[in-house]
């Protein structure tokens, strides 16, 4: 299948140089970032690391959305939640009801934008435990050894069809480790309660994830919040095929993984950008209320993690006045 990668950020990168390299499919790249997209094409394409090293280019075409003339199979959706919105309105001109989509992004709240563009049987979501970090402008860093990457994916309706079949096939042969879900929520939702933890405590302490892992309270602080998420699940009606207990070992088991790893959220937060803590907690709190539950601990850190980015930013314009941080 021929791809198109809307948002040429760190995992869309990340998934269309994998699809491009090791499934030897023809993609395209559609970004909105200026400083992005001119550097790429000064550049001749995008330099990646593994690591920190073997950096190196990788020629790749990169478009803005109104300047793209492509028809592809697939569209690959890699946006910030806040920023789906206008990224659709611009491409909804190459929207054909032949194409599929796919898409692997944090939170929850892009399926009912996407589904306004996509038939429910077009559309197919992922879940990525696949770190990746973004320099800079035409410049990206892929975490963890090759082969270690690991995904689900499932059809928003949660059938199985040839071009799902066939979109399947592209991520293994592309080394993504892709993994069917029998269920689309339950799928996206085990995601969420990991990215509630470990992005949002990440992001409030500016921290990696090795060393907030290894505390002796993560573990409890971990058990609060899965449960509580747990709870919301139980009244919306969605199964996540997994206990309670098992969702807070695979949780402690990414601290380990992913060590050295600050999560996108912290990485948003250090480069002055709005994160999406109110579409990953906030989205457990949403549920909540809408069965008459209070998720207070997720309420409590969705503030938590505003207060870190107003302290942050504070912070930043101190320094830039030259005063020092912490003194009084």
């Amino acid at each position: 299948m021929k791809y198109a990668v809307i948002g040429a950020g760190a995992m869309g990168y990340r998934y269309g140089i994998h699809l491009k390299k090791y499934a030897g499919a023809d993609v395209d790249f559609i970004d909105t970032w200026e400083p992005n997209v001119e550097a790429v094409r000064a550049q001749g394409g995008v330099y990646v690391a593994r690591d920190h090293e073997n950096r190196h280019l990788e020629p790749i075409d990169i478009y803005y959305p109104e300047e793209y003339v492509g028809d592809p199979d697939c569209w690959v959706v890699f946006m910030k939640q806040m920023q789906l919105d206008g990224m659709l309105e611009r491409c909804a001109p190459l929207f054909k009801d032949h194409q599929i989509c796919f898409t692997a992004m944090n939170g929850m709240g892009h399926y009912e934008k996407l589904l306004k563009c996509f038939a429910p049987d077009r559309l197919f979501g992922g879940t990525a435990v696949i770190a990746t970090v973004l320099p800079g402008p035409g410049d990206v860093d892929f975490m963890g050894a090759l082969g270690k990457e690991y995904m689900h994916v499932c059809e928003y309706d949660n059938g199985r069809t040839p071009a799902g079949e066939q979109l399947f096939a592209d991520l293994t042969a592309a080394k993504l480790g892709p993994e069917w879900s029998p269920d689309i929520m339950s799928m996206s939702m085990a995601k969420v309660m990991l990215n509630s933890v470990c992005n949002t405590l990440c992001t409030m302490f500016e921290i990696q994830m090795g060393p907030i892992g290894a505390d002796e309270h993560m573990r409890h602080v971990c058990e609060q919040l899965v449960g509580e998420a747990f709870d919301v699940c139980d009244l919306a009606g969605i199964d996540l095929g997994i206990s309670r207990e098992q969702e807070v070992d695979a949780i402690m088991q990414s601290f380990v993984d992913l060590k050295y790893h600050y999560p996108s959220m912290c990485q948003d937060m250090f480069k002055g950008r709005p994160t999406e803590v109110d579409y990953i907690n906030g989205y457990i709190v949403k549920l909540g209320r809408e069965h008459g539950y209070e998720a207070v601990r997720h309420e409590l850190l969705c503030s938590e993690v505003h207060f870190a980015e107003t302290a942050h930013r504070v912070h930043a314009e101190m320094r830039a006045r030259g005063e020092k941080v912490g003194e009084a």
